[in-house]
């Protein structure tokens, strides 16, 4: 038997011989290229999916940096844009402060206004140490729409300025709720985890002092209701009334 298959073989002609070769060899590359571009491929969605996953969340500005790694852990393009409104928050509302606490005559008032300069004489340090350690660049000045609060509150006459005042800052910190709780749920940044802790409970408190002076129009303040506006103005001789107050929803504060 073994004679004959051997016989079998070896009548083959060189020709027919040499197309079974080129066959096996041909199959052979298939199977290995594959092989290789099937991981290649799942490579690619895992890659997809993460590109995805480090994206922005609505209502923060993408730097375009994606995730970075840092000593302290994954700093995501979200973590970024919180820091930055932190300080910026310090940088409008540390002035608003120092002002309601010359201009207030209403002791709540005025009580709010240092709340506002301890709060955040103390977060802005925090913040500081968080962008020399993360290794960001920080704002040095407040937004155009902060400089416009502070604009306002300014120039406002004395009869409406206490309610403008704390109209805008109980709006401003109002808005910031629902960012820190999501940055402090989602981060995997010690840094920033830690920053997201400290200004929750100053934005609390904020929150709280603002709301004790009994002019807080919640109406206003309130998603649901109507844009805020300046007071209603008291006319006084040569006095113009403030402009109305413009909505910002993504600012911090």
């Amino acid at each position: 038997m073994l004679s004959l298959r051997r016989r079998s073989v070896s009548g083959l002609s060189v020709a027919t011989r040499y197309t079974i070769g080129s066959g096996l060899v041909i199959t052979a590359l298939a199977v290995t290229l594959i092989a290789l571009l099937i991981p290649v491929s799942k490579f690619g969605d895992r890659a997809s999916a993460a590109a995805a996953g480090t994206a922005a969340k609505p209502g923060t500005e993408d730097d375009g940096a994606g995730t970075m790694s840092t000593a302290y852990g994954p700093l995501s393009a979200a973590d970024r844009d919180f820091v930055r409104k932190v300080r910026l928050a310090g940088l409008w509302e540390l002035p608003a402060g120092r002002q309601a606490q010359q201009r207030g005559t209403r002791p709540s008032v005025r009580t709010a206004g240092m709340h506002l300069v301890e709060g955040h004489t103390e977060l802005d340090r925090q913040v500081l140490q968080v962008g020399q350690a993360l290794g960001m660049d920080l704002p040095d000045k407040p937004s155009a729409q902060q400089q416009e609060w502070l604009n306002q509150l300014t120039n406002a006459p004395n009869a409406e300025y206490e309610r403008l005042f704390i109209q805008l800052l109980r709006r401003a910190h109002g808005k910031v709720f629902a960012l820190l709780a999501q940055i402090r749920a989602q981060t995997r940044n010690s840094m920033v985890r830690s920053l997201a802790t400290s200004a929750n409970a100053t934005v609390l408190d904020h929150i709280t002092v603002l709301e004790e002076s009994g002019l807080v129009d919640f109406d206003s303040v309130s998603d649901a209701g109507p844009a805020p506006a300046s007071p209603t103005p008291v006319h006084h001789q040569g006095a113009a009334a403030p402009p109305q107050m413009s909505d910002r929803r993504n600012e911090v504060k």
